[in-house]
């Protein structure tokens, strides 16, 4: 069983869940090898220390390590190009999209996206109620061609 953890900048979100993988992997001795794919060397070394068995960093290694990870564990800008100030290409974002992983994504509202239905309770009809009001706080703010704040 491979775990991925992918991450960008300065990977602080990446060696959180990769700390915390790697005492519960250590603790229940699961035959799991931790892996880390930074989009900057910076974000690879953070997880490399945090405790991953292995970590590389840049366009071609996100992709190849998706393509053999069983889990992947990141922010959800892993899956959208040109997230996290640019630094998710499209090619990384397809490869995570298209693994055969299970992936499990942490909302962060920043760069342009936000994730309706993580503070809401009452299912899809919520969910579509809170996404029109997030589109309509924006249009209200005057944000229609700016970014939101983080971005």
């Amino acid at each position: 069983m491979t775990i991925l953890v992918v991450d960008a900048q300065g990977g602080g979100l990446g060696k959180q869940l990769t700390a915390v993988l790697r005492k519960k992997i250590d603790a229940e001795g699961l035959p799991v090898t931790l892996r880390a794919a930074g989009t900057n060397s910076t974000a690879a070394a953070v997880m490399k220390k945090a405790g991953a068995d292995i970590a590389a960093s840049g366009e071609n290694a996100v992709i190849v390590a998706a393509r053999d990870a069983d889990v992947i564990l990141g922010p959800i800008g892993v899956v959208i190009a040109d997230s996290l100030f640019g630094e998710i290409t499209a090619s990384m974002a397809a490869a995570i999209g298209k693994s055969r992983a299970v992936r499990i994504l942490i909302p962060l509202n920043k760069c342009k996206t936000i994730v309706v239905g993580t503070r809401t309770e009452g299912g899809l009809s919520a969910c579509i109620e809170e996404a029109c009001e997030e589109a309509l706080k924006i249009v209200r703010a005057g944000k229609l061609t700016r970014g939101l704040s983080g971005c």
